[in-house]
């Protein structure tokens, strides 16, 4: 399934979804998730997911059903605005709080050090993206983002490129 994550204030979400519906690539599913109205505070790093209640954040606000999605997600689109040059807040705070899907145990792979994951699915991510974004920058996170995950990155792709995006969907 592909999940489509807008976070921009003209919901550039639905044309993406309106591209998928247009390409026949939907075959798979696919579920967009707008979060104008939803309270998704960031990560306090307090490790409550890893240590008192291992995969569920001690937040208590509207992400949980969000990253229940993603983790059953094979693929996860974030769309955001950018402001200078990088992701808006409420994207990074939706992947900052990433950390229940992973433990606290770490490992070597491939000469890195990496978290060691809690589930044997992980979605791949990829990015689209309103504004001026530092494309290099943002591939750079995406690709470290994925490997983190212990994922693969879809791209990144300016809202110009929308079809392009959709085109790499499953």
């Amino acid at each position: 399934m592909v999940l489509l994550i807008d976070t921009t204030t003209e919901h550039i979400g639905t044309t993406i979804e309106d591209e998928l519906l247009r390409s026949g690539k939907h075959a798979a599913g696919f579920e967009r998730i707008d979060t104008t109205g939803m309270r998704i505070s960031h990560c306090v790093g307090c490790n409550d997911c890893w240590l008192k209640t291992p995969g569920v954040c001690a937040i208590r606000d509207d992400y949980e059903p969000v990253l229940r999605k993603m983790s059953a997600a094979d693929q996860v689109w974030l769309i955001s605005d950018t402001h200078f040059g990088f992701v808006s807040w409420q994207t990074k705070n939706i992947v900052d709080r990433v950390m229940p899907i992973v433990t606290m145990y770490l490992k070597f792979k491939d000469g890195q050090m990496r978290h060691v994951m809690r589930y044997d699915h992980q979605p791949d991510i990829g990015i689209i993206y309103t504004g001026d974004g530092d494309q290099a920058y943002l591939e750079r996170w995406c690709q470290r983002t994925a490997l983190n995950l212990g994922s693969r990155s879809l791209g990144v792709f300016s809202e110009r490129r929308g079809k392009e995006a959709v085109s790499c969907m499953l």
